[in-house]
């Protein structure tokens, strides 16, 4: 690596920006870095096998046979048959961009997809008619960064590819969340998703299937397939992924072919709107969607597939409001994880607050949540440190679900707080500045195993049921000029509309005897006004009020700090002005 760490490569790489700075904009830079780092990475792989490679292809051989002996004399599932390596495309400064455009038209068809999706004929055009083409080439080819599988792994590059990304997002105003997370979040999801099914993957030759349906540049695919490995080495890990962004499905594609893995389990697409992978259900699912993202684009698709599927589609427990679509990618995954009968399914997923508490009884929200719940699939939600993320600070969760719950968790949901497991970072990322380490990942799956309240401050355990409410419409009547409650001529008593309110009744409770404890003391005369199915909704009417469902996480962990003494505040101010007054006095003199 000549010396060098990925950090160091990554920063190194960005360095190319100096050279863009007079002729492109900062939103550009992405466009042209990102593609060449990928070239680069795939001319260093197939360099030892490059005259292997030519001397095939000077054969005629069949057309059937060629692309198969071309990949073997490769050693891997791609190949170039240009003469030209980047470092060679250096020796003809005027010929470079002909030569370039050569070079890339030579790759195998599953690498010119990659790069159709890059744009990379515009951006060569567009260096080559400012004078930066060689510059570039040059720069990636420089000996000082090694970018070889000897000396970067997959992994490090998936990292090296992520910090380029965010290091693009932030000079753009972009976010780079939509792209990746933190490898440390990752690891813990991935723990989260092993650690219930030892006896699943360690069997021999285990075929694991993992899918990822908003996949980045694919680093929760590696860093799962990575911890699979460990675990057990003679399993298979199979990926899938779908993404929407072509320059990080590019990124995935390739990073997946590097690997050796299978490119057509790799799809570019709106995953709400067009599921590319359509029947496929999967064992393991490690997710992080974007959080507090409209759905607008996908809305005509999904409304669709909601009103006349139903279950039978992906949406049926309900449709969030059109500002966050986080819950869409939820029941996505639900609806793709493999069944119980075939060996059940665990997801992983990252979303922010507003999924375990936004919307009121019947709506969108309330409704998924209810089906979750009462299919007992949420086994554990971790509340995560702030400013964890690259580019948020705010409060973020992994949930985790099982339809193959073991005994001791059925009808029940464990809430792990490790928003205060964490180190601060020496030096921030974006918004990211705590992080985890290898211990305090183990502390939390600790935790998750125990499935226990031992520690109150930092886990407890619920039954469904106790996240589920009634809420009831209370009335109270219409006095007139006597203070006497109005009727109807057929003697019902009117509301008074100045007075009306609702309760949210939990359904561990009677109504009745909720109702006399908390609102008949202080509104002998109120009553329960019982409520209606609205037509074309789903939602569960009890005792006379609407079912809804709430994870309130932060009101189960929250501890009261007593106010201080009034007087104890009082002698601090006192302190302070007469510390004040002094150090004036001196001025004074």
């Amino acid at each position: 690596m000549s010396g060098m760490n990925h950090s160091e490569i990554s920063s190194f790489i960005w360095g190319t920006a100096d050279l863009l700075r007079s002729s492109f904009k900062q939103h550009e830079y992405g466009d042209i870095i990102l593609p060449f780092t990928v070239m680069r990475r795939l001319d260093v792989v197939l360099e030892p096998t490059k005259k292997a490679v030519l001397d095939i292809a000077a054969k005629p051989l069949p057309a059937a046979l060629r692309d198969t002996m071309l990949k073997q004399a490769a050693g891997v599932d791609f190949y170039n048959t240009s003469e030209f390596t980047m470092r060679g495309l250096l020796a003809d400064a005027d010929g470079i961009r002909e030569n370039l455009t050569k070079y890339v038209t030579s790759f195998s068809p599953e690498i010119a997809d990659i790069f159709d999706k890059f744009k990379i004929f515009d951006v060569i055009k567009d260096l080559d008619d400012n004078d930066l083409l060689f510059l570039v080439v040059e720069r990636f080819c420089n000996p000082r960064i090694d970018l070889s599988p000897a000396s970067i792994s997959n992994a490090d590059m998936g990292d090296i590819y992520e910090e380029l990304i965010r290091r693009f997002s932030e000079v753009s105003n972009e976010t780079a969340g939509e792209h990746f997370s933190p490898r440390d979040g990752l690891r813990l999801a991935a723990e989260l998703l092993v650690v219930g099914e030892m006896d699943d993957l360690t069997q021999p030759n285990r075929i694991v299937k993992v899918c990822d349906p908003c996949a980045g540049t694919g680093g929760a695919l590696t860093v799962f397939a990575d911890r699979v490995a460990e675990i057990n080495p003679q399993a298979t890990v199979v990926t899938y992924a779908q993404e929407i962004n072509g320059q990080s499905y590019a990124i995935c594609k390739s990073d997946t072919i590097l690997k050796g893995g299978n490119i057509a389990n790799v799809h570019l697409g709106d995953t709400l709107a067009d599921d590319q992978m359509p029947g496929e259900t999967f064992g393991y699912q490690i997710s992080n969607p974007p959080y507090g993202v409209d759905w607008k684009k996908s809305r005509a698709a999904v409304r669709k597939e909601h009103d006349t599927l139903g279950f039978a589609g992906r949406f049926g427990a309900g449709l969030p409001r059109i500002s966050d679509g986080q819950l869409l990618f939820v029941q996505h995954m639900v609806a793709k994880m493999r069944p119980p009968e075939d060996g059940g399914g665990r997801i992983a997923v990252f979303l922010n607050g507003s999924p375990l508490f936004t919307g009121a009884a019947g709506s969108g929200e309330s409704e998924v949540r209810r089906y979750l719940l009462q299919h007992d699939l949420v086994d554990a939600i971790v509340a995560m440190p702030n400013d964890f993320f690259f580019n948020t600070g705010i409060a973020t969760y992994i949930w985790v679900l099982d339809n193959t719950k073991e005994p001791r968790r059925r009808g029940k949901v464990q809430l792990i707080n490790a928003n205060g497991i964490y180190n601060k970072m020496r030096k921030s990322l974006g918004s990211k500045r705590n992080e985890f380490s290898d211990a305090q990942i183990a502390q939390i799956v600790a935790l998750y195993q125990a499935f226990d309240e031992a520690d109150p401050s930092l886990s407890k355990v619920f039954a469904n049921d106790e996240f589920g409410y009634v809420t009831v419409d209370v009335r109270r009547p219409k006095l007139d000029d006597d203070g006497k409650p109005v009727r109807t001529a057929r003697g019902k008593l009117v509301p008074d509309k100045e007075k009306n309110d609702t309760e949210n009744i939990p359904l561990t409770e009677r109504v009745d005897e909720y109702m006399a404890r908390e609102v008949l003391p202080y509104a002998p005369d109120a009553w329960i006004e019982p409520r209606k199915q609205k037509k074309g909704q789903l939602q569960e009417l009890r005792d006379g009020g609407t079912v809804g469902y709430e994870i309130p996480f932060t009101r189960h962990f929250y501890e009261y700090t007593p106010l201080r003494p009034s007087v104890e505040i009082l002698a601090e101010i006192r302190e302070l002005e007469a510390s004040i007054a002094s150090r004036l006095e001196g001025v004074l003199r």
